[in-house]
């Protein structure tokens, strides 16, 4: 559970490894306004019955490059597969009850966004927990423990794992998972990522980030660097576009974390393999889970704020699975 001491305003110049929950977050406001350049587009069938300056300033680009695969909606994982092949669950949310293994981030955010996360924009009821991005105005910090107010025109809600999980010598295949129905809505980015502080020296790995005006595609990175504050990954975001809307229904979004590659799937299906050396960087690292629905922001180009439409992503499950 993090402190109080863990809201306070960043000092850009303090370079702990102890950083906490904000200082990760304010390196990962810049790293998402410059690095969005590289993209790709692979193409999955999808069968229907998410500061320090960094190295550089590009611009986002269209994808190209395409590729087809299979998935299902209302897909569901299972885990006597995962146990045949060697898992183990070491984590295990299913949102019966509360939010007691979470942190709830209580405040403004980065990436140029436009809401306010707090915790009535987050409910649980049967088994799903629903993060609501509402249009309200609402007064809160630009951070959050920061004494600094600002009034906000939507609000929303983010959660980050209270629990760490590392690929490393003990559990070389970390397999993170979430079963997910996407919001709706032009101007809604959904999130399921997981990273650690201080930003990027323990990694970031995006699982899933969509638009809510693209229900057909969502996208996947990660980043990494050895100094806090200055990413060192070019061209990793990799834009999943399927022939289904991913708001209709729930998917499976997962990720397993290697030494020297980062498997993404959707529904049990291998979408691609990201492999290179800053992967390796990640190896030992510690990164907690993190959900979130931002509303607009830097992942958008010419954003409309007048046309923006409020959705709610529903969250089913999250598993953390780890083998040899």
């Amino acid at each position: 559970m993090y402190s109080s001491d863990a809201y306070k305003i960043p000092n850009p110049k303090k370079n702990s490894p102890h950083i906490p929950l904000y200082y990760a977050n304010y390196f990962f406001m810049q790293k998402k306004l410059t690095i969005k350049a590289a993209l790709a587009i692979v193409v999955i069938a999808v069968g229907c019955a998410k500061a320090p300056l960094t190295t550089t300033t590009t611009t986002p680009t269209k994808p190209t490059a395409r590729k087809a695969s299979v998935a299902v909606c209302d897909y569901d994982l299972s885990e006597s597969n995962l146990t045949a092949i060697g898992y183990s669950k070491v984590f295990d949310e299913s949102f019966n009850s509360n939010l007691n293994n979470w942190t709830t981030w209580v405040g403004g955010a980065y990436n140029g966004e436009l809401q306010l996360y707090q915790a009535n924009n987050l409910s649980v009821a049967n088994g799903i927990l629903q993060i609501a991005a509402k249009k309200e105005t609402a007064t809160g910090p630009v951070l959050p423990g920061s004494t600094q107010q600002s009034t906000y025109a939507f609000t929303s809600g983010r959660i980050e794992g209270k629990q760490n999980f590392s690929a490393s010598t003990r559990t070389p295949k970390v397999r993170i998972s979430a079963r997910l129905k996407l919001p709706k809505g032009y101007g809604m980015w959904p999130a399921f990522w997981s990273y650690g502080a201080p930003w990027p020296t323990q990694g970031e790995i995006d699982i899933m980030e969509a638009r809510g005006n693209d229900p057909m595609q969502y996208s996947t990175a990660y980043w990494w660097g050895r100094r806090a504050g200055v990413n060192t990954v070019v061209g990793s975001d990799l834009m999943i576009v399927t022939n289904a809307d991913l708001t209709a229904c729930f998917h499976v979004y997962e990720v397993v974390w290697e030494k020297n590659a980062l498997t993404y799937l959707l529904d049990g299906v291998v979408v691609t393999v990201k492999t290179g050396n800053s992967i390796s960087g990640m190896f030992g690292k510690l990164q907690r889970v993190t959900l979130n629905v931002a509303v607009g922001g830097s992942f958008f180009s010419n954003l409309d704020v007048n046309a923006i439409a409020p959705g709610t992503m529903d969250v089913d499950w999250v598993k953390v699975f780890t083998s040899k």
